[in-house]
């Protein structure tokens, strides 16, 4: 990428060089645009991923059959699954250890309802995040262990050795967090990110290697001439999960969510569907809406109240009792909210004092809600564009979530600092780990952490740089051209959704509510669109475009359709301006 400035824009509102893309990548999408007859906008944004011409079509329209990998090209797929068909067939009990998260819920819920169109059932299990933390512990496994002859643990279990060793009954590993040098005494670990994997598989979340697990149950039904339960109807599900634990959308991961998302439109899912009514959705699921209306109600329960909720709705094929636990959850996920908030002013105001020109941002607060610290995270890390970690102290443990940047390797900076001593316990993938620490160890290991994701980049490239993908004109913004971008999709982690600049424009604001802004957006030609900016006044955004004037601006944002009262419009997400 140059370095020139786009449209000259070397100090935005927001104190950002906009930067576009480089004479080379313009120049492929200029011939991808002759070759294929693809709107300018779409073959940028297509260039950017690395498409090439040939390929644009089968991009945009993704099968899940020819992206979905052989299952068996997991280490120790053949042997989980088969275990798995045993225990069924012979009407052995399997419980399932499953995280508190989306992607334990979703993982869960996965095998109960596949098991159940077998009419086998299963114990859920999930632990209490603040009694037992995260993964298998000694006492819960013994529990399961005495009472079933499978234990099935999901988003969970790489690296419980003690614990799995404890069952004394079979237990099989399906996972995704990165694993250690050696491997817990499972009967079988399937695991994209174990050491001994090559790491093609590495993007999928644990929903995604039951799904794998489950095709294979399948094909091995298959051979026996059984009959088999109907995977594509379980894509909601992977889809969730896949969004909501922010595993990258590349791969067979972009056939996951965007089939899914089909399957959820259909609202068949019992729970699903009462969640999307508690949470006041009027219109087909999107990513966003995954990520950012459903899951975190799905999380709720794990966070702050009961920790089987979300995962129980899931699986729930009782619309009264679904309806009952989507409103629990919607009331656990205000609650959450407001926790979240006074957390997030506090460790803000501690990170900005300790200084955000660093390679890591951190902070820690006595009785800090564990169920919150990693949203927290989430919210400095975005802020900062630098990984973040946020600790809740209690009696001299700190137990921390931590956020990462694409392009470092969170998980592995955090396992090796555990490696070293000085955290108690740590763990997780590239985009996001949690740890365990003694207060006395606390600045030790995250300055040592600091150092190890500095030597990764972390820092280098500050928020003054913001990539812009395409220069677009007011008069091309159409629903039409929106949705063949959207076909380039879905979009979200190391798959942005394109940022589009627009030059010289008019604007017209009103405020919505205390720190929201909404805006008319118009060129000299004629051309007009909407846009909100949601946070302005968080910023210098909203101060500087209430009143715009006779000034003329350049906006860069993110291109959406608004539905509203039976109509379709299309609306720019306002990212950032720069007067003209």
């Amino acid at each position: 990428m140059t370095n020139r400035c786009f449209l000259n824009v070397s100090h935005s509102l927001t104190g950002r060089r906009w930067v576009g893309p480089g004479l080379e990548a313009e120049r492929q999408a200029e011939a991808m645009a002759q070759i294929t007859r693809l709107p300018m906008a779409v073959c940028q944004t297509l260039v950017a991923r690395g498409v090439e011409p040939d390929q644009a079509q089968a991009f945009l329209n993704p099968a899940l059959r020819d992206l979905l990998p052989d299952p068996l090209s997991l280490k120790d797929m053949g042997r989980a699954a088969a275990r798995f068909l045993q225990a069924v067939e012979t009407r052995q009990r399997i419980a399932i250890f499953a995280d508190y998260d989306v992607d334990g819920g979703s993982s869960a819920a996965l095998l109960i309802l596949w098991l159940r169109a077998l009419g086998a059932q299963a114990t859920l299990y999930i632990p209490d995040r603040i009694d037992e933390g995260y993964g298998p512990n000694v006492p819960a496994m013994q529990t399961l262990g005495a009472a079933h002859e499978l234990i099935v643990c999901v988003d969970c279990g790489t690296l419980s050795h003690d614990p799995i060793a404890a069952a004394g009954c079979d237990v099989v590993v399906l996972d995704h967090h990165l694993g250690a040098e050696t491997l817990p005494p499972a009967l079988a670990v399937v695991n994209p990110n174990r050491q001994d994997e090559p790491g093609d598989l590495a993007h999928l979340c644990a929903a995604g290697v039951v799904f794998l697990m489950l095709v294979e149950a399948n094909r091995q039904l298959r051979t026996k001439g059984s009959q088999t339960p109907d995977l594509m109807a379980l894509l909601d599900l992977v889809a969730l999960a896949t969004v909501a634990d922010v595993a990258p959308l590349v791969g067979v991961n972009r056939a996951f969510v965007r089939q899914g998302l089909k399957v959820m439109a259909r609202r068949e899912r019992v729970g699903l569907r009462a969640l999307a009514d508690v949470s006041r959705m009027d219109q087909a699921p999107t990513p966003y809406a995954l990520g950012f209306v459903l899951g975190p109600r799905v999380n709720a329960g794990g966070r702050i109240g009961q920790a089987d909720l979300g995962a129980r709705l899931l699986a729930c094929d009782n619309p009264a009792e679904a309806a009952a636990m989507a409103a629990r959850l919607d009331e656990l996920n205000t609650e959450r909210r407001e926790i979240t908030e006074a957390v997030r002013a506090e460790a803000m105001a501690q990170a900005e004092a300790r200084g955000l020109d660093g390679p890591l941002v951190w902070a820690a607060g006595e009785g800090w809600h564990p169920g919150v610290v990693g949203i927290v995270a989430a919210r400095l890390k975005e802020a900062t564009h630098r990984p973040a970690v946020v600790i809740g102290l209690d009696g001299g443990i700190g137990k921390g979530s931590a956020r990462s940047v694409t392009g470092v390797d969170l998980g592995a900076a955090v396992q090796r600092v555990a490696a070293e001593g000085l955290l108690l316990k740590g763990g997780g993938h590239k985009m996001a780990a949690g740890l365990t620490v003694a207060e006395n160890q606390m600045e030790a290991a995250m300055s040592r952490l600091a150092d190890l994701l500095a030597r990764q980049g972390a820092g280098a490239d500050g928020p003054r740089d913001l990539a812009i993908d395409s220069l677009l004109m007011p008069s091309a913004v159409t629903p039409a051209l929106v949705e063949q971008i959207e076909a380039a999709g879905p979009f979200g982690a190391q798959a942005p959704a394109p940022r589009f600049a627009f030059a010289d424009v008019a604007l017209s604001a009103r405020r919505m509510g205390e720190t929201h802004l909404r805006l008319s957006v118009s060129d000299s030609a004629g051309g007009r669109f909407d846009a909100v900016a949601f946070g302005a006044f968080d910023g210098p955004l909203g101060p500087a475009l209430e009143n715009p004037g006779h000034n003329r601006f350049h906006l860069a944002g993110r291109l959406e359709l608004n539905h509203w009262g039976g109509r379709t419009k299309v609306q720019l997400r306002l990212e950032d301006a720069a007067i003209a």
